[in-house]
């Protein structure tokens, strides 16, 4: 008995030093990488400049806008909605029981984009500005259709390859109708919708973080509530129900935080690829588990260095050009997506 409690130690101990090291390091990460996002561009900062122009609110004038009205707001921006796409794709592979399942893959960012380039169109065109609220309940309500039309599918199909077929073709049909309504637009109108669409943190002000840090954080905070029975749902339905978890309501939670998380991500940043996959994938090999307490707020601060690093590379590997976002983020996240494919095979045979 006491051989069995001594093991049991070793192991949680090691757990423990397992995630304090994987925590440790994202942490590290997203010191470091916000310091190179400040430190690299155009007018280089250097790091003793950046720590002044922070923390002491003094320095070059220039260097200071640059600092507090360009970069910053563009490095939380990719940090906060980074780590909302991670989560939403944490959530939707719990609800799916599927690790392949994410809001671009399913068709749920594909919709967002069709509802925000209606929006865009229609207020450019008669109103002359749009603001970034009505931008995210336009791409929730695309979310949500979307998500309506995955989920009538599901009830249908219970194979989870043919549901991702299904959602592959509902982002088709959603890119299809959004070519086909750009066609008809005012050549302004078609300007700014092809400058969203391709995905990109640039153009982000003090206002944009304000409402991204708002309805991630509270999207967030909500999921984070969610561990203990997202935990008991992983272990099945049944095992759920025994628990006391509201099956109908739970899953209707998850359904309703993801759309919001991607909502946000697609009116602000565009559509961005494969992050809500990946991360989640990444972060539970990382950690050797799937407890949502320990994964939730590690796929958030996975998805906030992620999205921040590809941001990083698409602002300066051809600079003065820029990447699209969901080039880099595409480049990176595809191989994972490819691998974990793989992987799930061999384990079947």
């Amino acid at each position: 008995m006491d051989n069995k409690q001594t093991t049991e130690r070793i192991d949680l101990r090691k757990r423990r030093l397992r995630y304090e090291g994987v925590f440790a390091l994202l942490i590290i990460a997203v010191c470091v990488i916000t310091v190179l996002n400040i430190n690299i561009g155009s007018v280089p900062i250097s790091v003793k400049e950046i720590a002044r122009i922070i923390f002491l609110r003094e320095g070059d004038p220039t260097q200071m806008k640059i600092v507090w009205n360009i970069r910053l707001p563009r490095i939380i921006t990719a940090a906060v909605l980074g780590g909302g796409l991670s989560l939403s794709g944490f959530l939707l592979q719990t609800f799916f029981s599927n690790p392949i399942a994410g809001p671009f893959v399913l068709g749920i960012s594909s919709g967002a984009k069709l509802i925000v380039a209606l929006t865009m169109i229609y207020f450019l065109q008669y109103v002359g500005q749009v603001s970034s609220l009505t931008l995210v309940v336009a791409a929730f309500a695309g979310s949500m259709i979307s998500t309506g039309f995955i989920l009538a599918v599901s009830s249908k199909l219970r194979n989870m390859s043919a549901l991702l077929v299904a959602g592959i073709m509902i982002g088709y049909i959603c890119s299809a109708i959004t070519d086909f309504v750009v066609t008809f637009a005012q050549e302004s109108d078609i300007v700014n919708l092809h400058n969203w669409s391709l995905g990109s943190f640039s153009g982000m002000d003090w206002g944009n973080v304000k409402m991204a840090c708002i309805l991630v954080g509270i999207a967030g905070v909500l999921t984070f509530l969610l561990s203990k029975p997202i935990g008991a749902y992983q272990l099945g339905e049944n095992y759920a129900r025994s628990m006391g978890v509201n099956i109908k309501l739970f899953r209707t939670a998850l359904i309703l935080l993801s759309s919001v998380l991607s909502a946000t991500v697609t009116a602000f940043a565009g559509p961005i690829s494969f992050v809500g996959i990946a991360v989640p994938h990444l972060v539970k090999r990382c950690l050797n588990t799937s407890k949502p307490i320990v994964v939730i707020p590690a796929c958030f601060l996975g998805g906030a260095v992620f999205c921040m690093f590809c941001d990083l590379v698409a602002r300066t590997m051809f600079a003065p050009s820029e990447l699209n976002i969901s080039t880099v983020t595409s480049i990176l996240g595809a191989p994972v997506v490819i691998a974990m494919m793989i992987k799930r095979q061999k384990e079947k045979q």
